[in-house]
């Protein structure tokens, strides 16, 4: 029985043509356009406010998403301003994904941030962004942030602010979803882990007394459709294996959502099962055939669960 409700977004193509990218994700139906971002890395890699601001004023109504954002590597208070005012350039169409980053600690070393302080930098900056995007004439005392009557202004469009998506793995990562933000935003998951998060969460939730009803779970996977299941899979692989210098010729049934239609179609089942109820699809495949693979997600895969 086909499922409804359930929203699906996928990244930018790449570093550049972001206009045109945005625009094409609009046309072929994606509730949300992604960006991810580091400073520096194995790869070509975007920064998120960047490409977003790009891609808001390429198109009308597809909202946008940081995929993630790294969260410690920004002081809190600029961080904030610069989601207000992505939330006000875009008409309120921006949603933060927060990420505390770390796989990469050169890029950390460049910024001055200490990676063992990855956690503890963004704790400080989401109680930072939670008062500064809902309230004026903010006073706080942080471990990393001082405010003294702090205001932003404007102040994001979206009330009570624009929704925070909590990405990660760990057990501190859910812990962190719980207290602030509106939705989970895992990846390398498998449906088993998904369903265990979705438990954690709600308890910790629970611990905290925050009613968490109208949180949402999600899901980021990498994704491969091709028409030849073995093709698909070898995509998947490849493209995976280079952006993470490692061999993930064994991982990609675990991680990947790597097949034919078909076979997509069952494994998001798995995960739709376990709680999902929003999947960022994120091209793993060659240059050339992203256009293709794209194409064959929004017309093969994503109706069958609308």
């Amino acid at each position: 029985m086909a499922r409804t409700g359930i929203e699906f977004g996928t990244a930018l193509r790449g570093v550049r043509n972001v206009a045109d990218s945005a625009r094409q994700i609009e046309s072929l139906g994606f509730d949300v356009l992604g960006c991810g971002e580091h400073v520096s890395f194995h790869g070509d890699t975007a920064n998120g406010f960047v490409s977003l601001s790009v891609a808001a004023g390429a198109t009308n109504h597809i909202r946008l998403m940081s995929t993630i954002t790294l969260v410690p590597l920004y002081p809190a208070a600029l961080l904030a301003k610069m989601g207000a005012a992505l939330d006000v350039a875009s008409n309120g169409r921006y949603m933060f994904g927060v990420g505390v980053g770390g796989e990469f600690p050169n890029e950390f070393e460049a910024c001055g941030v200490p990676v063992k302080q990855r956690g503890s930098r963004t704790d400080d900056a989401l109680e930072v962004i939670t008062r500064t995007w809902t309230q004026t004439d903010v006073t706080y005392q942080g471990r990393y942030t001082t405010l003294e009557n702090f205001s932003l202004k404007p102040l994001p469009i979206q009330k009570p602010r624009p929704p925070i998506w909590i990405s990660g793995r760990a057990d501190a990562a859910m812990d962190r979803a719980a207290k602030y933000a509106d939705g989970w935003l895992p990846y390398m998951y498998t449906p088993e882990q998904l369903a265990e998060s979705v438990t954690k969460i709600r308890a910790a939730g629970d611990a905290i007394g925050r009613d968490l009803s109208d949180f949402r779970f999600g899901l980021f996977i990498f994704t491969a459709v091709h028409e030849d299941n073995e093709v698909a899979i070898k995509m998947a692989a490849d493209k995976l294996s280079k952006q993470y210098a490692q061999d993930f010729s064994k991982l990609v049934h675990k991680y990947a959502l790597a097949g034919d239609p078909d076979t997509c179609q069952a494994r998001l089942r798995e995960y739709l099962d376990a709680g999902a109820d929003f999947v960022f699809v994120s091209t793993a495949c060659p240059d050339d055939y992203i256009d293709t693979n794209l194409e064959l997600i929004a017309k093969e895969v994503m109706p069958a669960f609308r």
